[in-house]
């Protein structure tokens, strides 16, 4: 498994393994503690694991959380997706960056998202399974909706959108919402 920078995004990295495929399939190994070690990330660090399963056009995101934030590593299991990255810490040297990718099944590339960082991504398969390994436990009062479409941002999402959250589809612009997470850091 190798470690590659993602200069879009300060602190962000993609975890590539090294699958071995032969006539039953493949194996590899998606999480080693030494190579995430080795570009200074704890790996005990990562305390919860979830899945998501969505189909073909499903949007999610894009997602913050305020407070200290929320370092996550994410990993398309099964089928493909669209996966985007925004740095939103204002001393970041890479502040306001946008960092796309395709994650599948096929390559089991893992993400690691830095905390300060909104993350969003849409199902480019039939079935897609994302996984996420994040470094604290969830607050559902710490979180933040960034729309999806927003000007400021213009990402280019592949499909038209075929299903999203309630919460997805009301979130505010980039600047509303960080004007409310900086609301929720001073209660």
């Amino acid at each position: 498994m190798k470690a590659i920078e993602v200069p879009e995004i300060d602190g962000a990295y993609l975890f590539e393994p090294t699958p071995y495929a032969d006539e039953r399939g493949f194996f590899c190994r998606t999480f080693d503690a030494d190579v995430i070690r080795a570009v200074g990330l704890d790996p005990a660090a990562f305390i919860q694991d979830s899945v998501s399963r969505s189909v073909r056009g499903v949007l999610r995101g894009l997602h913050l959380r305020s407070g200290a934030g929320e370092a996550k590593l994410v990993r398309c299991s099964h089928g493909a997706i669209f996966d985007v990255v925004v740095d939103l810490r204002p001393d970041s040297p890479t502040y306001r960056g946008v960092a796309s990718f395709e994650l599948s099944g096929e390559t089991q590339v893992t993400l690691y998202i830095p905390a300060g960082c909104a993350h969003g991504f849409q199902a480019l398969t039939e079935t897609a399974d994302t996984s996420y390994r994040i470094d604290r436990p969830h607050d559902p009062a710490e979180d933040v909706t960034i729309a999806f479409d927003d000007p400021e941002l213009a990402i280019p999402w592949p499909l038209p959108v075929a299903s999203m959250s309630r919460r997805d589809r009301e979130a505010p612009t980039l600047d509303e919402a960080l004007k409310q997470a900086l609301k929720q850091r001073e209660r």
